[in-house]
């Protein structure tokens, strides 16, 4: 299913979205999705694009999240986080979906995309991941607020955040605060007006690309255990997240399956190899 992609570059090509458990998945990779973020002109008004994952499919499904699901609904890029929720819609949907995780989407934005000289906005994040982004990437300025632990639950804060996005113009505009405060503070901004640039709700990306937190090593990543290396890493906290959070994607999968118009999908086509309906 082609369809024109909403609210973000006026004349954006049509690209291909897929129905999966309630949510338009933007059928981009990492490639092509950064590709298309560094090709909106300077200026150019403020879009968003958030990185759905397991954990993302719960709140949005399970949880009922509104205020998350208003935020996804008002996002420019919907692009498939997880390996997990894209090896369950192959599999029990026939949905070949590509992925474009948040991290794998920074490291490349960095490496061909951003220039020398361009000017990014963060909100999160620490003033050693200011400095080693500028001191590595050569970068013109690097805008940094860093909101208070629980933040998202006091208003003067969230506003100060906002005013932050808006009066501190950048192409590039990193939400590392976490799910859900990122993709929020992403469609206030929106919201709001007058700000530019494309918002990146890409949860820890810059501790990566920044060398202050090592990723997972590439057997973890290629075979989609990123998860498993962080639970192993630090079980206490990463526990909640993967059998809490995230588990519960499964559940979502069968009652998809049972009932595929619930979700907004297709029934799975007899043979179906992989192509999207």
């Amino acid at each position: 299913m082609d369809t024109e992609i909403g609210s973000g570059p006026a004349a954006a090509p049509a690209i291909r979205r897929v129905p999966f458990l309630g949510v338009e998945i933007t059928a981009l990779g990492v490639k092509e999705a950064a590709e298309l973020i560094a090709a909106r002109p300077p200026g150019a008004p403020f879009a968003y694009v958030v990185t759905p994952n397991a954990a993302h499919f719960t709140r949005l499904g399970e949880l009922k999240d509104a205020r998350f699901a208003d935020a996804y609904a008002h996002s420019w890029l919907r692009l498939l986080d997880g390996a997990t929720p894209r090896r369950l819609a192959k599999l029990v949907f026939g949905l070949d979906i590509p992925q474009a995780a948040g991290s794998d989407l920074t490291t490349y934005l960095f490496a061909h995309c951003i220039r020398p000289g361009d000017t990014l906005t963060v909100i999160g994040g620490s003033e050693e991941m200011r400095r080693r982004l500028m001191e590595q990437y050569r970068l013109g300025a690097v805008n940094l607020h860093i909101p208070s632990m629980g933040f998202i639950n006091r208003p003067e804060e969230v506003e100060a955040c906002v005013d932050f996005v808006v009066a501190h113009p950048a192409r590039y505009v990193f939400f590392v605060v976490g799910a859900p405060p990122s993709e929020y503070l992403a469609r206030m901004v929106a919201g709001r007006g007058g700000a530019v640039g494309t918002g990146l709700c890409v949860g820890s990306s810059l501790n990566f690309v920044t060398g202050i937190v090592e990723r997972a090593p590439d057997f973890y990543r290629r075979n989609g255990l990123e998860w498993l290396h962080r639970l192993l890493l630090n079980p206490k906290g990463h526990a909640r997240r993967v059998f809490v959070d995230s588990l519960p994607v499964l559940w979502m999968v069968a009652k998809a399956r049972l009932d595929p118009a619930a979700y907004g999908m297709a029934p799975k086509r007899p043979g179906a190899g992989g192509g999207a309906p």
